[in-house]
């Protein structure tokens, strides 16, 4: 298998990709990464790091294709093949490709994931590693150029098209069982898991419950979870120290914190929302089925929002399955029970279902055969 990663700079995929490889060899798997980035380095050992992409672009193109030759001659040695690059970059030369489609044609990759992460987090990285002058809504937006340049050179080989995937890096547990799961174990099920996230943020025992589901589901399959990228969060909070009169927050970022104005946080705000709805939709459709999860909040009303009702109206409309964990003691509405494929009252219950259908591998997401 090969798999093409992209994203954008800032989201340090070298230590991503150190720890997926510590994960394979303790699994016994062996899985060659090429990190085109620093061969690219060695190729021209005048360029001080950091600097490479102020070079001319015909430099820039000229040292990118006599990497990948290089990459196209030891693939073939490899029975699995990771290739770390950029679909695009969007610097002093403005927003240009960094890739050729011969080469890419000729790698033939079978998957192409794009990897994302929080922008307070891209943001922290670019300026400790780079110092680039950028806005939150640049990151934004090049966050969605690299989505959508991986998409299309995952459709455009029609000899060899490729599956496209698009996967958060994650906040508190890197998401490479992901990665490995579906380089390694491609018969595994994809799930998206859903659940409540803005109004049970104060709730922590619901909270609590959540986590719980969500990492029963990362055990047994691969998942893509919508939680794993929390910007909204970080706007609501600055709309409510917006309200109090202040103009900066911190926030945890990149494994330290950023300093951030609340301005600047407010003016993605509709970016957030939009990449929010798109994304969490594409993640259902790259999916083999939904789980959602309802909890009972306070009082005993189902903690059902506008957003696990909409994806679970996706998933149906998209002809996955769709199955729901309803917690509350008051029987689901026609409009779930209707659109599912089946309700269940407890996490056991529906692992149990998903075993007794064959969906649940002979091994965990960690384990050997």
């Amino acid at each position: 298998m090969r798999m093409l990663l992209t994203g954008q700079i800032g989201l340090d995929k070298r230590q991503y990709l150190a720890e997926f490889e510590a994960l394979a060899k303790a699994r016994g798997e062996a899985v060659k990464v090429f990190h085109v980035g620093d061969m690219m380095y060695r190729e021209a050992p005048d360029v001080k790091p950091g600097r490479i992409l102020d070079l001319p672009l015909s430099r820039l193109g000229s040292l990118r294709r006599a990497v990948f030759r290089d990459i196209l001659r030891e693939a073939p040695k490899h029975k699995n093949v990771i290739v770390n690059s950029h679909a695009t970059f969007r610097w002093k030369h403005g927003l240009f490709a960094a890739f050729d489609f011969d080469q890419l044609r000729e790698l033939q990759a079978d998957l192409y994931v794009t990897l994302l992460d929080n922008v307070e987090s891209i943001h922290q990285r670019l300026l400790l590693e780079h110092g680039t002058d950028h806005t939150l809504k640049d990151l934004m937006v090049w966050r969605e150029e690299e989505i959508l340049a991986t998409e299309i050179l995952a459709r455009a080989n029609a000899a060899h098209p490729g599956q496209f995937y698009v996967l958060a890096r994650g906040r508190r547990q890197p998401t490479v069982d992901a990665v490995f799961g579906l380089l390694l174990r491609p018969g595994m099920r994809k799930v998206y898991p859903s659940f409540p996230m803005s109004h049970v943020m104060d709730l922590p025992a619901i909270l609590a419950e959540i986590d719980a589901f969500r990492q029963a589901l990362r055990s047994h399959f691969i998942t893509f979870d919508p939680g794993d990228v929390d910007e909204k969060a970080l706007h609501d909070r600055a709309v409510e120290i917006a309200r109090n009169g202040e103009t900066c927050i911190t926030t945890p970022a990149g494994g330290t914190t950023v300093r951030l104005n609340v301005s600047d946080i407010l003016a993605i705000g509709p970016d957030i929302d939009g990449q929010i709805y798109a994304r969490d939709f594409m993640m259902v459709r790259q999916s083999d089925f939904i789980v959602s999860y309802i909890p009972e909040l306070p009082g005993g009303k189902p903690g059902l929002s506008s957003g696990v009702e909409r994806e679970l109206q996706h998933a149906y409309d998209h002809a996955r399955e769709a199955y729901v964990i309803w917690r509350p003691k008051a029987n689901p509405s026609p409009f779930i029970t209707q659109t599912a494929t089946a309700v269940f009252r407890d996490v056991p219950t529906a692992l149990k279902h998903f075993e007794e259908k064959g969906y649940l591998t002979p091994h965990d997401l960690f384990g050997g055969a």
